[in-house]
């Protein structure tokens, strides 16, 4: 399996060959700053910036505040930013890779078979001495065709379908899970039977990915053991890609995501909640 993570040495070696990446600047984070202002102070040569809330996801409604995005709408985007079937995909996001992930997953999703996050993302360029730019390139000229599917997804009744006979995750941080606070959607708490499993516990204190060998550990504390009987959610669809990316790290491929996630769950007053 070829790692969904690239690091800062090896992009920079892969931007200076004749094969180098389409880079995606992913940037996002719930309540601001836009991605759009940040990636206008700076960003890697060459980077393509792609919104979240509009290019990744479809508007917020009762799916969800960050749909999965209308294949055409997806594609129109992926084409804008100069993506093809042939030319590997490298995204990248401030550090964590929380959107950064979306992308990656977005991507696999849609059929592309090239695609990995930047470890550690800008922060990591930046201390590894490498510059950035202010320039934006001119928009690119990809044909990538979206065909959705290539990767597992759960509707509601899936999510709670596992969470009592295979394994759900709640990537949410363990206050939102256990119902102690919920800044953002409508009712606090967890789907009945879900695991906690907060997505910060991927990384290290340098904010990138632990070893495969720790994330495997870390996932075997929580019972993963077949990938095909597990599924995982956040709040909406975002941090849960990065979840999957760990899962995929640590050998466990094809774990399902719950797009409408926590904001979809909470807003319907029929599902039950659990603190």
């Amino acid at each position: 399996m070829t790692s969904p993570l690239i690091t800062v040495a090896e992009l920079a070696d892969a931007l200076g060959t004749d094969r180098a990446p389409v880079l995606l600047d992913v940037r996002w984070a719930l309540g601001g700053p836009p991605g759009a202002e940040e990636y206008a102070k700076g960003h890697l040569p060459g980077a393509h910036y792609l919104d979240l809330d509009r290019e990744l996801a479809d508007p917020p409604g009762p799916a969800g505040r960050h749909p999965l995005p209308d294949p055409d709408r997806l594609a129109t985007a992926l084409r804008r930013a100069g993506v093809t079937a042939e030319r590997p995909v490298v995204a990248y996001d401030a550090g964590p890779a929380l959107s950064a992930a979306r992308a990656w997953w977005l991507l696999c999703w849609a059929g592309h078979g090239d695609v990995r996050v930047l470890d550690g993302g800008l922060a990591a360029w930046t201390a590894a001495g490498h510059p950035l730019t202010t320039d934006a390139p001119a928009p690119g000229e990809g044909d990538f065709k979206v065909e959705p599917g290539h990767l597992p997804t759960v509707d509601a009744a899936g999510a709670a379908e596992l969470a009592r006979t295979g394994l759900l995750l709640d990537a949410r941080a363990g206050e939102r899970y256990r119902g102690e606070t919920e800044p953002v959607d409508p009712r606090a708490g967890h789907i009945p039977g879900a695991a906690s499993a907060p997505t910060t516990e991927n990384l290290g204190p340098d904010g990138r990915f632990l070893p495969p060998a720790a994330l495997a550990a870390r996932f075997a504390a929580l019972h993963v053991t077949d990938p095909a009987r597990t599924a995982v959610y956040c709040g909406s669809g975002v941090t849960a890609a990065h979840q999957l990316l760990a899962l995929t790290l640590a050998g466990h491929e094809g774990v399902a995501l719950y797009p409408g996630s926590w904001s979809e769950w909470s807003a319907n007053p029929a599902n039950p909640v659990e603190l």
